[in-house]
C-alpha cells in the first residue's frame, strides 16, 4: 500500500518578504512566517516601527530583520530587491483606504489608493518575481487583497476598484508565472481590527452594520490570517496558483 506523506507547513530555510510589515496584518504576516521558520524582512517607511518589531521577532528565538522602503517609489524598490537574495516568499501588504461616497472621491483621493494598492503592489510583486526568475526559483507571492475585491460597498468605490484590480493582476500572474514554479495568490479578508481599521469600527453603527453582514458575528484580527498566510507560502499550498482564498467569516457567502 502506498504510504502518503502530507506536505510540510515549515518554512524552514526560506527568505519572506513583508511589505506594510509594522503593524497589523502585515505584522501577523511577518511573525506568522518567521514562527514557520522563514528569515523574514520587514518592510515599511517608518524605521523605527518596523526595527523595533524585527526585534520582537528575534527576541523569540527567531530570523527577522528591518528593511525601510517605500513602495511607491517603484524604481527605488526594485533597485533594493534587486540587490538582495532572492525572497521565496513576498506578502505584498502594504495598502490604504479613503472611505468616501461615491460621488464625493476626488482625484488625490483616487490617486493615493490605486498608487499604493495597485501600481505599487503590481511592481514589487514584480521585483520579487523577476529575482526569483533570474535565479531559477520557485517562490509564492501572497497578494492582500479584501472581500472587497469580490463584492461592493458604500463609500469603498475606489477601495473597491483597487482590490478588483489586485484580483485580476493576480490571475494575470499565475497564468504567466506558472511555468517558473511562481505562484500567486490573494487572501481576502473581512473587516480585521487593525490601527487603519480602528476609526471607522469605532463607529457603533458602522460596526454593527459590519457585524451583521459578518455570518460568524464577529470581527477578524490579525490573527485569524496568520495561519492562511503559512499554508499559502509552505507546500502544503503546492498545487494552489491564480486563487483567492477568503477570509470573510461569510460576509460573501450570500
Amino acid at each position: 500500500m502506498l504510504e502518503l506523506k502530507a506536505p510540510s507547513f515549515r518554512l524552514d530555510g526560506r527568505r519572506a518578504l513583508v511589505t506594510g510589515a509594522g503593524r497589523g496584518i502585515g505584522l501577523a504576516a511577518a511573525s506568522a512566517l518567521a514562527e514557520a521558520g522563514a528569515h523574514v524582512t520587514l518592510a515599511a517607511r517608518t524605521a523605527g516601527e518596523i526595527e523595533a518589531a524585527a526585534r520582537e521577532i528575534q527576541a523569540a528565538g527567531r530570523s527577522a530583520e528591518a528593511m525601510v522602503l517605500d513602495v511607491t517609489d517603484c524604481e527605488g524598490a526594485a533597485t533594493r530587491i534587486g540587490a538582495s537574495k532572492p525572497f521565496d516568499i513576498l506578502v505584498n501588504n502594504a495598502g490604504t483606504n479613503r472611505p468616501t461616497p461615491f460621488v464625493d472621491v476626488r482625484p488625490d483621493d483616487f490617486d493615493a489608493v490605486i498608487d499604493l494598492n495597485v501600481r505599487a503592489a503590481f511592481f514589487t510583486a514584480q521585483s520579487v518575481a523577476r529575482r526569483l526568475i533570474d535565479a531559477g526559483k520557485a517562490g509564492s507571492i501572497i497578494n492582500v487583497s479584501s472581500q472587497m475585491g469580490h463584492v461592493g460597498g458604500a463609500n469603498r468605490s475606489v477601495y473597491c476598484a483597487s482590490k478588483w484590480a489586485m484580483e485580476g493582476f493576480t490571475r494575470a500572474m499565475a497564468v504567466e508565472l506558472g511555468p517558473h514554479a511562481i505562484r500567486c495568490n490573494t487572501i481576502c479578508p473581512t473587516f480585521i481590527e487593525t490601527p487603519m481599521t480602528r476609526p471607522f469600527l469605532d463607529d457603533p453603527a458602522f460596526r454593527s452594520s459590519v457585524l451583521s453582514k459578518i455570518k460568524l458575528g464577529r470581527l477578524g484580527t490579525p490573527q485569524d490570517l496568520m495561519g492562511a498566510i503559512v499554508f499559502l507560502a509552505s507546500d502544503a499550498a503546492a498545487l494552489m496558483t491564480g486563487a483567492s482564498l477568503l477570509l470573510d467569516g461569510g460576509w460573501t457567502a450570500d
